[in-house]
Parts: C-alpha cells; structure tokens; sequence
C-alpha cells in the first residue's frame, strides 16, 4: 500500500496513466479464447479536434468497451480518422495561399503528396485529444481512410458494384458549391434564412391573348426556363395545358404542362419549371418528358452564366456571375413590362458549411449508387430485429428515408480522396477510325467507353473491347493517363496516333470518390477486408483471371461491359489469427455502433447498406443513437452565438474523469444534453470524495482485497454493505444491457458517495476490527472496479495504492462477482438507523440546531422488535446522529456510555418529534434553542414562501402568460411554484414539529 497524497490531482494522474496503458498496450490484451467484443469509432475527420459532441459519442463507447474488457471479453476498439476530402484539401490550399501559393502551381500528384506531408506533421491532433479524454482505442491498429488496406476494399466495391449495375454515371442535379467548384452532399448544405425578394413576373403566351404569372426567389433562371406547370385541377388554366409561353429576354416558346407539383392555393397557381438548376423543377421536367440531356444549363462550375444549348440568353449576360446577372434580368423584366410586382420576404437559402457560397443546383454528370436497391436489406434488417435501434423511436426515421431514398451521388471534383478507379476511351467510329474529341476525357463524354477496375483490369478490358474491331485484329498497345499533364500530352500527340493505328489511350476520371462512400466501408474495410474474407470475389485481378484462361470479361458485342466472373472460393492468407479465425471473421459483425443521430442517414445507414450487400451481414448488432450536446438554456452550441464547450478546457479544470461521468450521467435515451459546466464540478467533486474515502480508509488499516467473492461477515453493518454491493451490481447489469447511461451512473454514483461513503464509513468509523477492514477494502475493489469505464484514471490510481496487485492493472480486472445475496435482516436494520438519523439530521437543519449541540431523545409506542434493535445498535445511533446528551429523568431503556435513550410518555411543550414506524421520538429542545425566536423565524419564511407561491400560481393560471411567455420562461415559473410550495409545507411542518 502507498500513502496518497492530500491533494487529488487529475493532470498528473492522468497523463502517467494514459501513458502507461498504452505502452503495455493495455487496451488490447491477448485474449484469443475469449468472446469478442467489437465496436468501431465513427472516424473523425482528420482535420479536426475535438469537440463537445466527439467527447460524448466517445466516452460512451470507451465505457462500454471497458466494461466488456472487464467482463473478460476480446475487446477490440477499432479506432482511425476519416481523409476528409473538402476539408482537408482547404486546409493545406489556405496554408498555401498565406505563402502567395496555390494548388494549380502543382501537378496533381505533388499536390496530393504535399497533403501526405501536411497528415504526417498535423493530422494527428484530434487523436491526441482522444488520448486526453481516456479512449481505450486499439491504437496499435489505428486505421485511415486512405491507407492501402483500406484504400484496396475502396476499390473493390467500387468495381464491384459497377460491375453488378449498382453503380453508374448519371446527369442529374447536384447541391453544386461555386466556391470549392464541387458537389457536396447534403450534410455538408447549411441552410440559413436570409432577407431576400420574390419577383413575381409575367409571362405572355405565345398567342398573344394573355400572360400567366409566376414568382421566384431566383429571376436569373428564367434564362434556362423550359415548361410552366399548373395543377391539373385548376380550373383556371385547363383551357392552357398544352399551349406554349414566350419568355421574356430569351423569346423562348415553353410549354404549359400539367404537374401537382403547381399549388392552386399558392400565389397564382402557376410555377416556372428550370430542370437544370432546381430539385423540384428537375423532377417535373423529367414528368414532362424532358431527358436530363435535354435540360438547359445556363451556368458553369463557378456560377457564371454561360449560354445555353439553344444559344437564346442575350451575350451581355453571357459571363456574368450569377447575382449580377440577376440584377441585370430583373432591369430588363422591368424594361420589358414583364415585373409584376416584387416582394421583400425572408428567404431559406442554402450555403456550402465550409465555402460560405451560395449553393447552387447544378446539372452535370456524376457517378451514382443505386441506393433504394441496397436500402431494401437494411429495412428489413432493422424490421426484423437485426439490427435494434436505441431509442426505438429512431426506426420510424429510418424507415421513412430508406423507403424514399434517392440515387447517392459518391463522385466529388477534388484532387485528394480514393481517385475513381474508370478510364474513358477513344469511340470507334463506322469506318474504324479512333473518333478523339478535342474535349479533355475526363469531361466524361456520356458515349465514350468507359473501362472501371484496377489498372491490369482496365488494360485487359481495354484489349478486349478494341480487339473486336477488325482494325485492330493483331492487338493494340494501350497508353494510360491518370494526370491533367499526362492527358494534354496524348492531346499534343494526336498526329502520331493517326498514324499508329494500333495505339490506344485511356484518360482516368479526375474525379474522387465521396467521404461517405469510403467510411461505409468501415465496419469491415478497417477488420482487413476483402484480404481476409472467403469472397469469391477476394484475390486475384481479372487480368491474371484472364491469362489463365478463366471468365470472360470486357466489353460485350453491343459494346456494354460485361459483369465480372467470380474467381473460385477461398480465403486470403490471414494476418495472425484468433482460434483460427481473421481478425474479420471474430470481429465482424461488431457489437454496437454509438452515433449522433444527425449522421443516421449520411453514415449509419449506408454502413448497414455496404455492410448487407458485401458481408451478407448486419454491420452491427445495435445502433445506439445520442442526441447533441447543448447549451445550459437549451440552445444548439454555436461559435457564432459564442455559447460553444471547449471539452479540453474542461478537462484541463476538472480532470477528464469529472467531464466523462458529467456526459455519462446526463445521457439520457432520446433526449439532448444542456451541459452545465457547475454538474462537471460537482463530479470532480464526487472523485475528491472518493480520493478521500481512500486516505481514510488507509488511515484506518484497510487495504486491497484478495477475493473476488464477498467475505464472510458476522456484523449486520458489514452484512449490509455486501448486500448495497449486490443490489447496486444488478442495477448496473440491467443498465448496461439496456444502453442506461444516465441508469448506470446513477447507481454507481449514489452507491459510492451515498452509501459506502457517507453512510458505511460513518457507521464503521472508530470500529474498525479485521473483519470490518476485510469488508471495507472488499467493497472499495468493487466501487473502483464498477466506476472504472466511467472513471478510468483515478479508479487505476486508487486500485494501484490501495495495495498490492502482483502488477495487475485495473483495466484488466473482472467485473464484480459477489457470489452472495442481499442479507434482509441485515438490510431492514440498517436502512432503519440510515432512515431515523436522516430524519434527527433533516430536524436538526430546519430548527437550527447547533451543530455540536447533543439532543436527549424519548421514544414511545415501540414494539418489542424495535427495543430488541434499538438495544443492538443504540451505540452505533447515538453517535451517527448525535444523541449522546444524557438525560437525568425517565425509564431508562438502554444506556451507552454517556448517552441515553428514554422511553417515555410524556410529550413536552418545546420538543420536536419524529415518527418512525409506529415509534414516536422526542427531542426536548428546550435550552439547546430559542424557541420563541425559532417559531417566529419560521412563521416569516413560511409565509415568505407561501407568498410567492401564491404569486407564481397566479402567473401560472394566467392564459396570456403562460400562451405568450417563451416556453423556457414558463417552464421556470412551473419550477419556481413547485420549489416555493415545497419550502412553505417544509417549514411549516418544522413549525408543527415545535408544538
């Protein structure tokens, strides 16, 4: 046993602890026989640092993977950080720019090396700050979203899924950003309101006999408008489905078409459709008949306008960014006669998270995931129970976006992320002649050939869709481009292709893959998939497929490509395994997932969609799903509002133990956190105590335990404490087994404050005998081992100084195993002496009792039970509750020491009285208070507080209040009246209590 020091000192502990765990390499003991536990962490991006919403989806799975790790189980946290494509990329382009430099300075491949370099000095930082925050991650096996292993599995279900038809290219519209000159997913918009117009304009029928309003948030594109719809129930236009508008500006004849996308109850009735550049209007176009080919762009990737394919938008407009140009069309409506009216109204716009820009729904061509096929399994999978969603209440959402989900566009115009792995070739015109257009390749022009796999696959495809052509019967000599510089190169040598007939070049799509296509993968990428899966589609390329002579691949006779033939089973060669068994085929499916609910659509569910299509299991048994971490008023954190937490500086003032317990407490299924820096105290507090339970227990002669299982006790105090410990274990079990955070906290918070060291200690105090010693360091070793996932730092420090441990840590200790039951007798009386000095310390409060005064006591109408316990415990009583006053008169029923206990008849003016049972106990209080002043003091309080009850109450019954009152100010008057109320029956019970 080592003497603790005075002071409790998270930092230090903390920073030794954290160390040594993992150069033991703690967190992933060698437990190959043991049943596994598997959870993975949704990977930060690396970009990042942590944040409040980072320490609670974290500190809720480090106490599940530490509870399993106690539990004896094969615990493994998968743990590594996402590549993050927008924001990494900005992040080492804004470095550049402050050295007066820019990216297009630099080919593609040393662009991309110099964010390698950047990740290798500065991606570091947010798992560091895990580090900080006690996460027993697997760090030996940290995974990235771009390493090669994983970088691999992102190329096979890339292939895969293109090769099975799940995954094609597509014109459609995209959330398109002006500013990083990408599209974006959905996650990434921040819609904001912002004070805008809505111009109402008339457009003249072609004939010449009317015109049909319509209004927009965004005059500039009626430039590329192509239909105005009406409700096919709308009386007033059904003589007008069918004839043709003339625009203004453009002189455009469109169509008036009927959709029930068109309100009659909103505005006119009437609604501009522009296919290319609006969600809705692409839908109705597409319901008109219009193909996406056919919809007009009047806008380029850095939202300038450009002319559309009818050549129609006046050439003054030509070039100008989209907002001039929107001034520059209302003038010319307004010129034209065509500006009905204008109206200032608050507009919901979309804004690109990290550009700042105006997004901008642009139409153009991108690689897209059939999404409502793979969605089918993962609806069923939750509907059958595969996968249970906590809280419940969760699957509804899930349902309802998986049943209307929509195609996934994976394809993002960046230079860092998972290159996409297709190559475009040269058409074959009717004569044989190689048809190179002047346009750079990876423009993807929709009929070249498209050839997707690993390079050897692209070659051997490539030979195969060139060799059908007579042209080149005695093969082909392939050149492949994968760089802007290496693709202006062909274009240069154009000539000598014409004259080598023979020579063929293949442009790779500049283009790179989604972050979220890449971390769907990472339930099964990160556990070495496909290497270590029995796929049949695991191993070798088809080109070497190929040479041996098996399948059949390439381009089919209508020039399709045809599906890949799956090589023969068998597993890949494994890394060292556990009873046999890949590191997937123990660990895949994992046990649970924790996420925020905001990710539900853009992580989780396609997790559970890559996960059912290539492992043909569920990616995870349960989907935990918190809420987010807000303000104390209840308000969503924002830098902008300055109201955000900084996790760090918590830690750095309370200890990560006082932060972790905080969010463990507070998470409550279903509901949103309001974080209140004064809870973090208060359980920095909670660990003082029980940093000085321990210095008193020391100081006492306890010292650790040796057994698991409870010892054997003769003292009902002692039997009491063992039964505390049983009942607060089976409360612990539940919660766990029910994701309970708030449930597990709470009992292990008021076993360990209220009832060992508060109640327990003061019990035994000044009685420590060996058995009391064996008991109490007994019941220590389980509070540390049951607090431990929640309070890892300073439980391993009071485990290791309580005494010696033969070098076992307490990460690595079982979970308690009593092996007794709750003893009743014991329990009934000590819950009674708990339950009478509660109510002698609640009197003594409200009467202002001196502390250090000792109070007689009397009791009556005690049966024989009662006497027989008061006869057995009236030492440890009168000491707990200060009864140690001597009283010269009445029938003495026990006597110890310099205290009494009379029982006696007779109830005297000036004494307070407590009921326990059907035993009456009388405090004579005359001398020890003034009892005059003590009634008139009460009186003024009651009466105080009745008062303001009264006044909230009346607040309360007023219907203007509480129906125009902001809802929180209610609330708080609801929780004043309440508090008020009490405090008044309270003192005036003190009151009666005085007689």
């Amino acid at each position: 046993m080592t003497d603790l020091p005075k002071t409790f000192d998270p930092a230090e502990i903390e920073a030794r602890w954290y160390a040594h765990w993992e150069a033991t390499n703690a967190f992933r003991p060698d437990r190959p026989n043991d049943p596994p536990f598997t959870i993975v962490m949704p990977p930060p991006n690396v970009t990042g640092s942590l944040h409040i919403g980072h320490a609670l989806d974290v500190t809720l799975q480090d106490i599940l993977v530490r509870h399993a790790r106690l539990q004896g189980k094969d615990a493994l946290w998968v743990a590594g950080t996402d590549h993050a494509g927008i924001a990494t990329q900005m992040v080492v382009e804004r470095q550049m720019m402050e050295r007066q430099d820019k990216r297009t300075n630099y080919s593609r491949e040393d662009f991309v090396q110099k964010v390698w370099d950047w990740k290798a000095e500065s991606g570091g930082t947010i798992t560091r700050q895990l580090r900080r925050l006690g996460a027993s991650c697997d760090w030996q096996n940290e995974r990235f979203t771009m390493d090669e292993g994983f970088s691999r599995a992102v190329v096979k279900v890339f292939v895969d899924l293109y090769h099975e038809g799940l995954l094609y290219r597509d014109k459609r519209l995209v959330n398109w950003d002006p500013g990083l000159k990408t599209a974006i997913s959905d996650l990434e918009v921040e819609t904001r309101e912002v004070q805008g117009k809505f111009w109402h304009l008339l457009y003249p029928l072609s004939c010449g006999t009317g015109h049909i309003s319509v209004a927009t948030t965004r005059p500039e594109t009626m430039l590329a408008d192509m239909a105005v719809a009406v409700n096919p129930s709308d009386e007033r236009y059904k003589s007008l489905i069918g004839k043709e508008i003339k625009l203004p500006i453009t002189g455009r004849l469109i169509p008036i078409v009927a959709d029930d996308h068109a309100d009659p109850e909103l505005g006119s009735g009437a609604v501009k459709i522009t296919p290319g550049h609006d969600f809705n209007d692409f839908e109705v176009g597409k319901r008109a008949g219009i193909a996406a080919g056919d919809m007009l762009n009047m806008l380029n990737a850095e939202a300038l306008v450009v002319q559309t394919a009818d050549g129609l938008i006046p050439e003054e407009l030509v070039g100008l960014d989209r907002f001039e140009a929107r001034k520059r069309v209302v003038e010319m409506l307004e010129a034209d006669g065509a500006l009905e009216r204008v109206e200032d109204r608050v507009i919901q716009t979309p804004y690109g998270d990290r550009s700042g820009v105006v997004i901008e729904p642009w139409l153009t061509d991108q690689w897209y995931v059939d999404a409502k096929t793979l969605a089918g399994p993962a609806i069923e999978a939750v509907r059958s129970g595969a996968i249970k969603v906590v809280p419940q209440s969760w699957e509804k959402t899930w349902f309802q976006w998986l049943e209307n989900i929509q195609p996934w566009c994976v394809s993002r115009q960046l230079w860092w992320g998972h290159r996409i792995p297709a190559w475009y070739g040269p058409k074959v015109n009717e004569d044989g002649g190689l048809n190179y257009d002047s346009t750079p390749f990876h423009a993807a022009v929709p009929e070249l050939p498209i050839f997707v796999g690993s390079e050897a696959d692209v070659l051997y495809q490539a030979r195969k869709y060139y060799g059908r052509f007579e042209r080149f019967a005695d093969g082909v000599e392939i050149e492949m481009a994968s760089s802007v510089e290496e693709e202006m190169e062909f274009i240069k040598r154009r000539g000598r292709i014409r004259e080598h007939p023979r020579l063929i070049q293949l442009v790779q799509d500049s283009d790179v893959l989604d972050t979220w296509f890449s971390s769907a993968l990472w339930p099964f990428g990160t556990l070495g998939w496909p290497e270590n899966n029995p796929s049949p589609l695991a191993g070798e390329g088809d080109l070497a497929l190929a040479e041996r002579g098996e399948g059949d691949k390439g381009n089919l006779s209508d020039g399709s490509l045809a599906p890949l033939t799956p090589l023969a089973g068998g597993e890949s060669p494994s890394p060292a395994g556990r009873e046999g068994k890949s590191l997937l085929q123990k660990h895949y499916p994992n046990d649970v997932l924790i996420s925020g609910f905001d990710i539900l659509f853009f992580w989780d569910a396609r997790m559970a969609m890559q996960g059912l299509h290539f492992m043909k299991e569920v990616p995870w048994k349960t989907l935990y799903l918190h809420g987010l971490v807000r303000a104390p008023d209840g308000s969503k954190m924002s830098k902008s509002k300055g109201n955000t937490v900084d996790p760090l500086g918590l830690i750095d003032q309370y200890g990560a133990d006082a932060l972790r317990f905080t969010l463990a407490a507070m998470e409550s299924q279903g509901r949103d956190i309001k974080l209140d820096e004064k809870r973090v105290e208060g359980y920095r507090n909670f660990a003082t105590k029980l940093w000085n339970a321990a210095r008193f227990l020391q100081g006492n002669g306890v010292v650790a335990s040796t057994s698991v299982a409870a010892p054997e006790t003769t003292l009902a105090v002692n039997k009491w404490i063992i039964g505390e410990v049983v009942e607060t274990l089976e409360k612990l079990d539940a919660a766990f087994a029910d994701l309970r955070y708030d449930a597990m906290a709470d009992a292990i918070y008021h076993f360990a404050w209220g009832t060992f060291c508060d109640w327990y200690i003061e019990l035994v105090k000044g009685a420590f005998d060996d058995e009391t010693r064996t008991v109490a360091g007994w019941a220590f070793d389980q509070i540390l081992v049951m607090l431990h996932p929640f309070m890892p730092f300073i439980t391993e420090e009071l485990w290791e100084k309580m005494g010696a441990r033969g070098g076992h840590l307490l990460i690595h200790a079982r979970w308690p195993d009593p092996g007794t039951e709750v003893d009743a007798e014991a329990r009934s009386e000590i819950d009674w002496i708990v339950e009478l000095t509660t109510k002698v310390r609640s009197m003594r409060a409200e009467l202002s009792v001196p502390p250090g005064a000792y109070l007689p006591v009397t009791y009556d109408n005690a049966d024989p039970s009662t006497i027989h316990r008061i006869g057995r415990t009236g030492d440890v009583l009168l000491r707990v509750a200060r009864l140690q006053e001597p009283k010269p008169d009445g029938l003495v029923m026990f006597s110890q020491g310099a205290g009494t206990i009379n029982a006696v008849n007779e109830v005297r003016s000036g004494a307070a009285q407590i009921t326990l049972g059907s035993t009456t106990f009388t405090f004579p209080l005359e001398g020890i208070i003034d009892l005059d002043a003590e009634r008139a003091r009460l009186t003024k309080s009651a009466e105080a507080a009745e008062k303001e009850a009264a006044s909230l109450a009346g607040r309360l019954n007023n219907p203007a209040f509480v129906e125009k009152a902001k809802p929180e100010a209610v609330e708080k008057a609801r929780a004043d009246h309440a508090e008020k109320s009490a405090e008044a029956e309270r003192l005036r019970a003190a009151l009666a209590r005085l007689g």
